[in-house]
């Protein structure tokens, strides 16, 4: 009989504060209500907040998990991460940060190898930066989500990866136009992204997806897509959600 394998998801970006960690747990949410186990990993090592955003009390976290899998003390995957809900399950990235210089991706392979038999879904967290980690999270991706914004520098940055991610024939990556957290930027139509980055923008995360309280939700530890009132109240952008979560599941 064949194992399951859990499809891999790396959402990332090119410049940071453009709402990609929002948008990794909002795809949790959509696929926690699919019913499918999920397990998030935290690799922004250096300044990770998954597990904080989400006020999970934990005490294991990556570089736990790495340092017991190099000392030959692992035992069980359970023991290392931290439930959200029934479906959800977090790997947090260090509390402190200076041990995820410490990580190697030798390790990280046996960690998502791991992990792939457990869960139906891994969404994985990065940081901007294009260090060993990140690179290794890229190959090991089924689908890879690049989160823009409409701001000239991202802009240029992105037209930069495009170009990098052409030498290196990747061709398993969408890009997401957020425009929720950058409501009143509107300097550039799709037209005008797709000539600058030299790629179509696959999906747009719309305007009217902004939430003028979110703050109170991100102390509440909530996940929009999990909220009923939110569901309600923008199903258009929940739909672009839907879609997306389908989509690559599909690859």
């Amino acid at each position: 009989m064949a194992l399951n394998k859990a499809k891999v998801f790396t959402i990332t970006s090119v410049k940071g504060g453009v709402g990609k960690t929002t948008t990794l747990l909002n795809l949790a949410g959509i696929y926690s209500k699919m019913d499918k186990r999920v397990l998030l990993i935290d690799l922004d090592l250096s300044s990770g907040d998954i597990a904080s955003i989400l006020n999970l009390n934990y005490t294991p976290d990556i570089y736990t998990l790495y340092e017991d899998m190099c000392n030959n003390k692992f035992t069980n995957l359970d023991d290392y991460v931290t439930p959200y809900n029934e479906n959800i399950k977090v790997l947090p990235a260090p509390k402190d940060p200076r041990f995820g210089r410490k990580i190697e991706s030798k390790v990280l392979n046996v960690i998502l190898y791991k992990a792939s038999m457990k869960f139906d879904i891994i969404l994985i967290d990065t940081s901007h930066l294009l260090t060993d980690i990140n690179l290794f999270a890229l190959d090991y991706s089924d689908e890879i989500l690049y989160i823009l914004n409409n701001d000239s520098m991202n802009l240029k940055n992105m037209k930069t990866m495009v170009s990098i991610l052409n030498d290196m024939n990747k061709t398993n990556y969408k890009i997401i136009l957020n425009e929720s957290n950058t409501k009143d930027k509107n300097y550039y139509n799709k037209y005008d992204i797709k000539n600058i980055i030299n790629k179509n923008v696959n999906y747009i995360i719309p305007s009217n997806f902004y939430i003028k309280n979110i703050d109170k939700y991100i102390i509440d530890g909530k996940i929009l897509t999990l909220k009923d009132n939110i569901y309600k109240k923008y199903k258009s952008a929940i739909k672009i959600y839907n879609l997306i979560a389908l989509d690559i599941l599909k690859g």
